[in-house]
């Protein structure tokens, strides 16, 4: 059994660290590009009743809709959007699309759904004394927000963004259908060459939990850290 993990040509450990990092990369992407536009999202959502409308049916559909259909349309109806438009403009040539970047953006898109709503709850948790008393002072929005707003918005949402890591980390799992050479799609990969599924789907396994509970153990640290006293 070790020498199935070993590195080389005798052993998958090197293509299951390859898929490991491929599985990071995509989560650690997502998670960050995801965010800042589920914070941004938020944001748009206050400009008027257009934007929350727009806004409120971005997040029903990525929320509403499994993960993984969303992946599968993204994987096989972008490419054929981007070729259509290219079309429209003489372009004739076949244009391939990477996997991981298809599997990025769909993810990306579901994460800003989640982070939004996250971000939502988080800010109507803040007093509204609180940019009252900064437009008494002078502050323009975007200096109130940045000052006084975004500090405790990251404290209170941290809990809720770590735990769509986790979700994201798990969902990452689902792009191996799409052919993307991360850790499940290698796993599956030397399952088949070897005929030992359990094997290496329980190593992955071990490998998720691993993660997680790192994660996990981050998260709550950094909430100990910045946590705000009660007594003040």
């Amino acid at each position: 059994m070790i020498e199935l993990l070993s590195f080389g040509d005798t052993g998958w450990g090197d293509e299951l660290a390859r898929g490991l990092l491929v599985t990071l990369l995509l989560a650690v992407s997502c998670f960050a590009t995801g965010t800042l536009i589920g914070l941004l999202l938020m944001l748009f959502r206050r400009k008027g009743r257009f934007s929350r409308i727009v806004v409120e049916l971005y997040i029903t559909v990525f929320r509403g809709v499994p993960e993984l259909l969303v992946i599968y349309l993204f994987f096989f109806g972008t490419g054929i959007m981007v070729r259509s438009v290219a079309a429209s403009f003489g372009y004739t040539d076949y244009i391939n699309l990477s996997g991981f970047f298809l599997a990025a953006l769909a993810l990306t898109c579901i994460t800003a759904a989640y982070s939004a709503e996250v971000f939502r709850g988080a800010a109507s948790s803040i007093p509204p004394g609180q940019q009252e008393a900064a437009k008494a002072f002078g502050f323009s929005p975007a200096k109130s927000f940045r000052l006084i707003e975004l500090p405790q918005l990251l404290v209170v949402a941290l809990p809720g963004l770590g735990n769509i890591w986790l979700i994201l980390l798990k969902d990452t799992a689902l792009v191996s259908l799409t052919s993307v050479a991360e850790l499940m799609r290698q796993s599956a990969v030397a399952a088949g060459a070897t005929f030992r599924p359990f094997f290496f789907y329980a190593i992955a396994a071990l490998i998720y939990f691993a993660i997680s509970l790192l994660s996990e153990r981050f998260v709550s640290r950094v909430e100990r850290r910045i946590a705000i006293p009660e007594d003040r």
